[in-house]
């Protein structure tokens, strides 16, 4: 692999056989901490196990599906950055490649007959989508309004709600939260990087699969306190609504698109395997829960003095009452308050 690491129309790197030869203040935070420039490259591929990324694929005419291939098929560039690779040879500028057309979001998002044969009729061999760096193990995609993107995912009922549910309660203890509505069987949240303003990079870029609360905090506090600070209330939130889907891959930092210095957490988002994602279970706390566990030893073992948003029982039914998703909510008031209770 020989080209260039490109931040919109600046180089960042070198590449010759791919090795990254340079190191500037715009490098990507995994390369800066030694990975691979293939590494970094394949993890911004569609999840080959999703189905509709192999009908994806199918539909735009790859023969080689590798995340490799797959990920320079659109100059490794996503919806969520500003970064992007280009080959010896190729005379592109960043507008050239930009995405700028939705026609496989369906595809990508229900892999229906009428969606594989709508998108048929384009010219699938030399077409770009921005589904192909479209990352997560959810059938999901990029739909463009007026100009702004905005990510659908397919849940069901439970998840649809648990999502939204966190979103507002996050809301209200007055945290920096991806905002989710509902669409039919999907979840909506528009592009949070405010039109490329920010280059979100996940937290697999400083803590490689490292899901250790504490090593996670020592590393965000090596940014700012206020960094390390919000990372607390993402632990808080997630403990409080049972989120065991936590991972490097769905919390991150955004990095100021014109300096590269990283300046804030990245909104807390994907909150869809949490709360009653999986059903009801029992709402009693009493006896030794792991997420309780974890984070009692967390703030414990790094003195956090961390303080909780006043929370009435009336609250959270407003906040249940509000989303039009036919769940038990009286489960869901019991639920929460009675974690908020031992936290």
């Amino acid at each position: 692999m020989n080209g260039y690491l490109m931040h919109k129309n600046d180089v960042v790197s070198r590449i010759e056989n791919d090795i990254v030869l340079d190191n500037n203040a715009m490098l990507p935070l995994q390369l800066n901490q030694g990975a691979s420039i293939e590494g970094w490259l394949t993890g911004r591929a569609i999840d080959k196990h999703r189905t509709n990324s192999r009908l994806l694929k199918k539909v735009l005419r790859m023969t080689d599906t590798s995340d490799i291939a797959t990920v320079l098929r659109a100059h490794a560039a996503t919806i969520t950055d500003n970064y992007w690779f280009k080959a010896d040879g190729e005379d592109i500028e960043y507008n050239d490649i930009l995405f700028n057309d939705d026609s496989y979001a369906d595809v990508a998002l229900f892999g229906s007959f009428e969606s594989v044969s709508s998108a048929e009729k384009l010219n699938n061999k030399n077409s770009r989508s921005p589904e192909l760096t479209n990352i997560g193990s959810f059938e999901k995609c990029w739909k463009l309004h007026d100009g702004k993107w905005f990510m659908y995912k397919r849940e069901s009922a439970l998840e649809q709600f648990s999502e939204i549910f966190i979103c507002k309660l996050g809301q209200y203890f007055g945290y920096d939260m991806a905002v989710y509505e509902k669409h039919d069987d999907c979840v909506v949240t528009a592009d949070f990087t405010e039109n490329k303003r920010y280059d979100l990079e996940p937290a697999v870029a400083f803590v490689g699969e490292n899901e250790d609360y504490t090593y996670s905090y020592k590393k965000l506090l090596e940014f700012s306190p206020e960094i390390a600070s919000d990372f607390v209330k993402l632990i808080f939130m997630d403990t409080l609504c049972y989120n065991m889907d936590r991972h490097t891959n769905n919390y991150g930092v955004f990095r100021d698109a014109a300096t590269g210095e990283v300046v804030k957490l990245a909104p807390n988002f994907d909150n869809n395997i949490a709360l009653i994602s999986r059903g009801y279970t029992s709402t009693d706390v009493s006896k030794k829960d792991l997420l309780i566990s974890l984070w009692k030893e967390f703030v414990n073992e790094n003195n956090i003095e961390f303080k909780k948003t006043p929370l009435s029982r009336e609250t959270v039914q407003q906040i249940a009452d509000g989303i039009d998703i036919d769940v038990d909510k009286n489960y869901v008031v019991d639920f929460i308050m009675n974690r908020y209770a031992v936290l």
